[in-house]
């Protein structure tokens, strides 16, 4: 069993109730949820919206390949309303690089494996840049090692807070 650590979000509609659905139907199809987060409330990251996002991280034992297992994250997306054309049509008359969404589930880590294929990149390339992703991560595993850089979590939360409180 490899242990993967995701990340839920969204800021449509009932965002804290779809966290519950998706971390049930997580431990349905992927596999048995470890460890949860609380839900952190923030503001949307790199585009602007009305609505505030709500994340949690959750650590799960599967069984599944990491392949198989973005499969089975974008099947649960779907399956709780993420319509990817109509975010593809809403970041088009926005030109932003983000939308709105129902549901987005990311793969932060997968055991200490590195993948980087043209479907898979893992540890996830942007988490260390993602207050929302480092807060419920280092509620979870603030030891936590980024298996390219070595930094543990709470290190990589620090220094993001301490460079954001400059700018």
């Amino acid at each position: 069993m490899a242990k993967a650590v995701l990340i839920t979000g969204g800021n449509r509609g009932d965002v804290r109730a779809l966290l519950r659905r998706a971390a049930g139907l997580i431990g349905e199809r992927i596999g048995r949820i470890v460890r949860s987060s609380a839900c952190y409330e923030s503001a949307p990251w790199g585009f602007r919206a009305e609505q505030s996002f709500w994340n949690q991280v959750l650590e799960v034992e599967t069984p599944l390949h990491p392949e198989e297992l973005l499969e089975a994250v974008l099947s649960v997306e779907a399956e709780l309303g993420r319509d990817r054309v109509q975010e593809g049509l809403e970041k088009a008359s926005t030109g932003e690089r983000y939308a709105s969404r129902t549901l987005d589930v990311d793969i932060l880590f997968y055991d200490d494996e590195v993948i980087c294929t043209p479907r898979l990149e893992i540890p996830h390339p942007r988490l260390g840049g993602r207050e929302f992703v480092l807060r419920p991560l280092c509620e979870l595993m603030p030891e936590r090692r980024h298996p390219v850089t070595g930094e543990r979590m709470r290190d990589v939360l620090k220094a993001l807070e301490e460079n954001e409180r400059r700018d």
